[in-house]
């Protein structure tokens, strides 16, 4: 489209001069120029006094960086700091491109100029279930070489397991072997992500700043923008004292579980969420721990140490219950502890080549063992805590739906109790709500939003929810919702724990959601009230016919609870169902689920 004079400001040889040049421009020349009139403008400059448009010029702005952010996230964390780097960006004038990996075209990879990579490692050095495709695309010989590439990666794990933060090693290393070079160097974080990820950022944003002035806010920095003035101020790093209003315990008498019903009062915070969502609270360590620990090195309960970076300081007992984390050993704390003492012993742990009797020895055993086996008292308390991470959030499937209970929110925890080494032991958390947690006491918490679990957009899409024990959390959050909001497609729940007359959680709400038509199917396995153990799995196998017609039809599938076993027995069983009654190969049934994943109908939250 040509410009006109009588439909614009400029005269007859303007309008020549543009109508040559502007056809002639690139995307990147076109916001070239954009930015370099929004600068002239900005500094009230005349444009019959502008500089040329000289490349030289020193005023002169360099075309916005084109990035693109891929994020690969289990539970939400990736992709919420890729929000937060985005939302940077934008300001700083880049063009900005951000997108789950499962979503990334990997064809289009070659066009990229400069990639962050936001992930997370899960399980035993895997990458999340978002990432899976992208990350086997790049480990592949289909990958292409990117001499022209940009990079960096942004590793989240957690440094109590064998293969910290894995997945970000193995992407940064595969981006170098392609021939990327490395915009800003790798970052690993540990479960204390914040202030590792805020230093990660800061360097990219430093080496991906231009001369522009800052864009016009982008429509989606708009929305962040916008979104800005309603969001609450509470979060991760600074989280609501929230009061509890009940704690239940969901067991029958004689059952050896115990599990907790707890419901919480957001009111005045601000905090939304939606069913699929997890909460983060941050729990204490047991007084009796700590009091004892405090013991064995000779510490004074009330001398003032460091709790953060910044030389913020508190009492050392509110430190060890509040601040930081003592019944988790990981090998780089064996590692500084061992700078701190001459106990032989510890050094002969660590000599290499003993890395298997490493694990041996973390596993199950807290500061408390470590200190007291290698004869570690006379190290100062100030010195010593500089060693230990930050006592972590725990995060919890929600098991509520706000449109049922407003200004609430409400979550479902077993207990965990065990003896080793001679010493009872447990959950930090589990524990802090099950034994110090009454109605009214405050809790620190936070929303962590996951976009990986959530229902499906159409109401009328069947769901298929497999959560055994406190793996039906989500899905009571789930029918609550569906009740509420009066859809009308197919529910079926698969629950399973280990006897129907003490442990069948929410027994009387998913038989009246029965009743009222909201839950269409319910198939229980309660794994100890028979000679033979019958789980979750072996009921889908009973039920594979109706459950292939299920997927047919276009079912969503959820799955909630334990990784390592149950999620892994739930997937090896619709595998087994495809196989059987849809007369599939393995290698098209794994497809199938492939697909299913690829188009949200897979969905998992597990831990």
């Amino acid at each position: 489209m040509e410009l006109q004079v009588t439909n614009s400001p400029f005269n007859q040889e303007q309008v020549e001069l543009l109508n040559r040049l502007l056809p002639t421009l690139t995307e990147s020349q076109r916001n070239w120029l954009s930015g370099y009139l929004t600068a002239l403008q900005s500094a009230g400059a005349a444009v019959a006094g502008a500089a040329p448009l000289a490349v030289s010029a020193a005023a002169a702005p360099t075309a916005a960086p084109e990035v693109t952010i891929l994020f690969g996230s289990q539970t939400g964390n990736s992709q919420g700091l890729t929000k937060k780097l985005a939302k940077r960006l934008e300001e700083q004038g880049c063009q900005v491109t951000t997108s789950s990996m499962k979503d990334f075209k990997p064809n289009n990879l070659k066009k990229v100029q400069n990639l962050l990579i936001v992930v997370s490692t899960h399980g035993e050095g895997e990458p999340p279930d978002n990432a899976v495709t992208f990350y086997e695309f790049l480990h592949s010989k289909r990958a292409p070489q990117l001499e022209d590439l940009r990079f960096s990666v942004l590793a989240l794990g957690d440094t109590s397991y064998e293969f910290f933060c894995q997945t970000g090693k193995d992407f940064d290393k595969r981006l170098e072997d392609l021939g990327g070079k490395r915009l800003v160097s790798r970052a690993d974080c540990d479960v204390d992500f914040a202030e590792t990820a805020g230093e990660w950022m800061n360097q990219i944003v430093s080496a991906l700043s231009h001369t522009t002035a800052a864009a016009p806010t982008s429509a989606s920095g708009a929305a962040l923008a916008a979104a800005a003035g309603t969001e609450s101020e509470y979060s991760r790093s600074n989280p609501f004292q929230a009061e509890v209003l009940e704690n239940l315990n969901l067991n029958g008498r004689g059952s050896d579980r115990e599990t907790r019903h707890i419901e919480i009062s957001l009111e005045g915070s601000n905090l939304q969420y939606e069913p699929g969502d997890s909460l983060g609270v941050y729990p204490e360590n047991h007084p009796r721990l700590v009091d004892k620990l405090i013991e064995t090195m000779g510490w004074n309960a009330e001398e003032l140490v460091a709790v953060n970076k910044s030389g913020e300081q508190r009492p050392l007992r509110e430190a060890l219950l509040r601040h930081y984390e003592i019944t988790v050993l990981t090998k780089p704390l064996l590692e500084q502890a061992a700078k701190l003492t001459s106990s032989k012993k510890l050094q002969e742990l660590l000599e290499p080549g003993r890395e298997e009797e490493v694990k041996t020895y973390i596993r199950e055993r807290d500061l408390l063992d470590l200190v007291q086996e290698f004869a570690l008292k006379g190290v100062p308390a100030a010195e010593f805590v500089t060693l230990l991470r930050k006592l972590p959030a725990r995060l919890y499937s929600i098991s509520s739906s706000p449109k049922a209970t407003p200004d609430e929110v409400h979550i479902t925890v077993r207990s965990v109790r065990y003896e080793a080494h001679g010493r009872e032991r447990y959950g930090v958390c589990s524990v802090h709500l099950a034994e110090r947690t009454e109605s009214g006491a405050k809790l620190p918490i936070f929303i962590q939003h996951n976009p990986n679990f959530k229902l499906p957009t159409s109401g009328d899409a069947p769901i298929i929810m497999i959560g055994p024990g406190t793996g039906v959390a989500p899905f009571r959050a789930f029918l609550a919702e569906r009740e509420e909001t009066g859809v009308e497609g197919k529910s079926w729940l698969f629950f399973g724990d280990q006897h129907f007359s003490t442990d069948f959680l929410y027994q009387t709400e998913w038989q009246r959601w029965l009743k009222d038509g909201v839950l269409s199917r319910l198939d229980v396995a309660f794994s100890r009230d028979t000679d033979k153990k019958v789980y979750v799995q072996h009921r889908m196998m009973e039920k594979s016919r109706e459950l292939y017609q299920w997927l047919q039809e276009g079912a969503y599938v959820y799955i909630c609870g334990d990784e390592k076993k149950m999620a892994h027995d739930v997937h090896a069983a619709f595998a087994a169902i495809l196989e059987q009654e849809g007369g599939m190969s393995a290698a098209e049934a794994a497809e199938y689920l492939g697909r299913m994943q690829q188009d949200n109908r897979y969905q998992r939250d597990v831990y």
